[in-house]
């Protein structure tokens, strides 16, 4: 038997009120229920150190399933800085809501007490990635967008320069745009309290990836975001696309148009994953297991739904189906 209308309002009503209390620890928003993430902590700038050319005076943080750690690891990995920075990956703990380190690290089991111990204001989010000095057991820093800034001036034998100064001021733009748009657009789409916030967010994210795709159509190919040289706007947009069709678009409801719909973006994600070192920072396993079993807001089952494998998602962009003819859009009888 059914339930009764009355205890289907009344079930609903209790849900959406809880729902919106763990969307309160998930994530804060405004009073129209826009998402807006909060200020991490180490986020200066800092100059280059002194001794960053040792082997093994710094140690780069990151998480496997992280977007935001991605793009350090992608830097980290394309500038080829391993024999200067050690990586150290670390593992969730969903139960405890934190990041673990698998071996001790500096005296610390987890990021929060590594935070901690550097001074982190007590409540501080401890985030991934964060660069660690060794000699001074102090982090370096710790905001995403700073920090790649950072390795891309950290001495390397033969890494690329990812800010070409030819393409400073369209690199600084696709930045820009990117960061609210696109990064953080994909959050906020997910965590949006209204319907108002979601289709706000979804249109400026789709808007943002249409004139990328625009753009690198007019490339024939053969260009990158900013210009000839691979940069930092690149890697900036890897993480997330990367995650579209495995998680982002089932879990946070930016399914609007596959990405095979705008080929210039599949040609350049494909490109960019077959660069050296590209393919050892993707963990489509880790990606869907994090994201589906520990937003549990957003899905409180816990099942990590199958996805189509990585490989289907590096190569050629799908056969478009057949456009049917316009005769036989008509009904005839």
């Amino acid at each position: 038997m059914p339930p009764s209308p009355l205890l289907v309002r009344v079930a609903r009503g209790a849900w959406q009120w809880q729902w919106q209390q763990l969307m309160g620890g998930l994530g804060p928003a405004d009073s129209e229920g826009n998402y807006r993430r909060p200020e991490g902590a180490f986020a200066a700038l800092p100059a280059v150190p002194a001794d960053a050319a040792e082997p093994e005076a710094h140690v780069l943080v990151v998480g496997r399933s992280c977007p935001w750690a991605h793009r350090a690891w992608l830097v980290w990995s394309l500038r080829q800085l391993a024999a200067s920075i050690t990586l150290v990956v670390v593992e969730p703990d969903p139960a405890a809501g934190r990041w673990r380190f698998s071996e001790a690290f500096l005296g610390c089991e987890t990021l929060q007490e590594l935070y901690t111990q550097c001074g982190a204001a007590a409540g501080t989010r401890a985030t991934v990635p964060v660069l660690v000095s060794r000699k001074s057991r102090q982090i370096v820093v710790g905001e995403s967008a700073r920090l790649i800034e950072l390795l891309n001036h950290w001495p390397s034998p033969a890494g690329p320069d990812l800010e070409p100064p030819a393409q400073r001021q369209a690199t600084q733009h696709w930045r820009e745009l990117l960061q609210g748009r696109v990064n953080d657009g994909v959050y906020r789409c997910g965590f949006a309290r209204s319907q108002a916030a979601y289709d706000r967010a979804e249109t400026a994210l789709f808007d943002a990836l249409g004139e990328a795709d625009a753009l690198l159509q007019q490339h024939g190919g053969d260009g990158w975001l900013s210009g000839p040289e691979l940069s930092l706007a690149d890697v900036q947009l890897f993480p997330t696309l990367i995650r579209l069709e495995l998680v982002y678009a089932p879990l946070f409801g930016v399914s609007r148009r596959p990405l095979w719909q705008l080929p210039g973006l599949w040609r350049w994600r494909s490109r960019f994953h077959g660069l050296p070192g590209v393919a050892a920072t993707c963990w489509p396993e880790a990606w869907r297991r994090d994201y589906f079993g520990a937003l549990f807001p957003l899905h409180p089952s816990g099942i990590v739904p199958a996805g189509p494998p990585l490989a289907t998602l590096v190569g050629e962009p799908p056969a478009r189906p057949n456009r049917p003819d316009a005769n036989h859009d008509r009904f005839e009888p």
